[in-house]
């Protein structure tokens, strides 16, 4: 069998300017398709930030800060600069009869949207009161709808306001669209978490206070725990003093060395509600640099109904 060579040639002209049209439009098409491999290096960085931290970026025009206090006149009485009120309890409701469980992507786009919240923003958040976790779990859910720069203030309003301004003022900003690029990566499901139990190498972190992770109190349909998890209270990270201020990450290095928790670990952090898990998250994955940490969103309210998932009870069993 031959070949005839190929010959520019030997194309009539009408196929040869077909040809170098469809070309051409290929090679300026590629920058406009959508590149989810070379969206690798889109690893968001959440950081605890410092009030002179935000006394040096206040000026940023890119910058939305939002206030997450639950109490409108807390909020009314004072704030940081700049900052958008939003409850932290704005972002969760019922789904599927299941209390607590993030909004929809659509939903949480049009809150981000109506706060200022761009694709492009950094957002900086901070809460007040009994637990610095609203703040948490509002930088997870940036995170988790794609958001690459994001702040944590330590220490809270009440630590900033001890030696930084704070004003009645509220800001003007205009609303724009903002799409949430969901991260899927960052969480895991009820089904996932059935094949994880007793999984060489996955280590279940469990930060709910010590009786309801032995099952102590009656509260759910089923009390206990994920049978093999650790139990590390997430106010053992925080200062005693201001439950919004973490404690030295070597300090925290000791807690988890303590529970045998290594960056080797691949660790799922579950709590009550999905709430309380995202401190942990949040120290372990962008602070110390664990390199694989997720949540489980459903948490102890999703898995307790779930009748025939294992449930453990008393004191962790450390192996």
């Amino acid at each position: 069998m031959t070949f005839k060579s190929f010959s520019f040639k030997s194309l009539k002209k009408p196929k040869l300017f077909a040809l170098v049209t469809v070309f051409f439009a290929f090679v300026v098409s590629i920058p406009l398709l959508p590149l989810p491999v070379l969206s690798v290096d889109s690893r968001a960085n959440i950081q605890f930030v410092s009030s002179n931290w935000v006394a040096e970026n206040t000026k940023d025009p890119n910058l939305r800060i939002l206030d997450v206090r639950n109490f409108p006149l807390d909020y009314i009485e004072g704030h940081l600069p700049n900052a958008v009120n939003i409850a932290d309890t704005a972002f969760r409701g019922p789904k599927e009869g299941l209390p607590v469980q993030y909004w929809d992507n659509q939903k949480l786009g049009e809150i981000f949207a109506n706060s200022g919240v761009t694709n492009n923003s950094r957002v900086l958040v901070y809460s007040d009161g009994r637990d610095v976790l609203g703040a948490t779990m509002v930088a997870y859910l940036l995170e988790r709808s794609g958001l690459k720069d994001i702040a944590v203030l330590d220490g809270g309003y009440t630590g900033y306001k001890t030696d930084q301004v704070v004003t009645k003022e509220f800001p003007k900003y205009s609303v724009s669209k903002f799409t949430v690029r969901d991260k899927p990566s960052v969480r895991v499901s009820l089904n996932d978490v059935r094949k994880f139990i007793g999984k060489p190498g996955v280590t279940f972190i469990d930060p709910r206070p010590e009786k309801l992770f032995r099952g102590e109190e009656n509260i759910w349909i089923r009390n206990g725990h994920i049978p093999g998890a650790r139990n590390i209270p997430w106010v053992t990270f925080t200062d005693a003093k201001n439950p919004h201020k973490l404690k030295s990450l070597d300090e925290i290095k000791k807690i988890l060395a303590d529970k045998k928790i290594t960056p080797g670990n691949d660790i799922i952090v579950s709590c009550s509600t999905g709430r309380e898990a995202t401190l942990q998250y949040v120290v372990l994955k962008h602070l110390l640099n664990y390199p694989k940490v997720r949540i489980y969103e459903g948490s102890w309210t999703e898995y307790s109904t779930q009748k025939d998932l294992p449930v453990a009870t008393g004191e962790e069993k450390l192996t």
